[in-house]
């Protein structure tokens, strides 16, 4: 059997694919990716690796996490080893646009998107866009950091101008159509071989960051409702 190898940049997210993989008798390899070496020439070994890499890596100190991802990927694929969410889906992750373009591809309606690259673009995208309220977001992020609404042009002017304004880690904002939901919360589904495993829905009055996982410690902040096909877990 060959070894299985995990991509990732936090432990706290592997424990508990660490016992589901010990229920069955496994023990997987971690490859911790912050900084390293990829020895593009040599062979990787012949194991299975599955990507866990996240797009707000850099939120904990990972700045470069991905792009040393997308470097391993590109070396394991080259080599035709077998690879669990490879290079397409890893631009997938650190790209919110793309993620849009899929969702219609698959009929999905998404919210009118606008994107823009500098602090000037953004105040002139918004003006073009004008549609009041509007939401903007960085095109990389993870979790929902970074994304605020805007109910004025003169609000986000006023952001722009501040010292709380900051770059996206990519430098590229997406401006978006507010959309009112008929109750406060985020839902977040997953799907494993398309099939539906669970949804998580975040209370969202207190702002937009979604972090479901454990290690988040966000209880005190949100509500949390997760849904195991028809029953309620509150």
């Amino acid at each position: 059997m060959r070894d299985i190898v995990i991509l990732h940049e936090n432990e706290e997210w592997l424990k508990p694919l660490y016992e589901a993989f010990e229920e069955r008798g496994v023990t997987p390899k971690s490859w911790f990716l912050d900084e390293g070496v990829v020895p593009f020439h040599n062979q990787p070994d012949d194991a299975v690796y599955y990507n866990r890499m996240s797009a707000s890596s850099h939120t904990r100190g990972h700045r470069f996490a991905p792009e040393l991802t997308k470097l391993v990927l590109t070396w394991l694929e080259s080599q035709n080893r077998t690879v669990v969410n490879g290079s397409q889906v890893l631009a997938l992750e650190l790209c919110k646009l793309s993620q849009y373009a899929a969702l219609q591809r698959s009929g999905l309606s998404v919210p009118r998107t606008f994107a823009a690259v500098g602090k000037a673009q953004l105040v002139e995208a918004a003006k073009q866009f004008n549609d009041w309220p509007l939401i903007v977001k960085p095109n990389r992020g993870g979790k929902g950091l970074g994304v605020q609404k805007f109910n004025q042009l003169d609000e986000l002017v006023a952001y722009t101008e501040s010292a709380d304004y900051e770059e996206p880690l990519d430098g590229t904002w997406l401006v978006q159509q507010y959309i009112k939901a008929k109750s406060p919360v985020i839902t977040r589904a997953e799907f494993v071989g398309q099939k539906f495993v669970y949804a998580v829905q975040v209370n969202t009055e207190q702002g937009f960051e979604l972090c479901p996982a454990d290690a988040c410690e966000i209880a005190e902040k949100f509500k949390i409702t997760t849904r195991f096909n028809e029953h309620s877990i509150i």
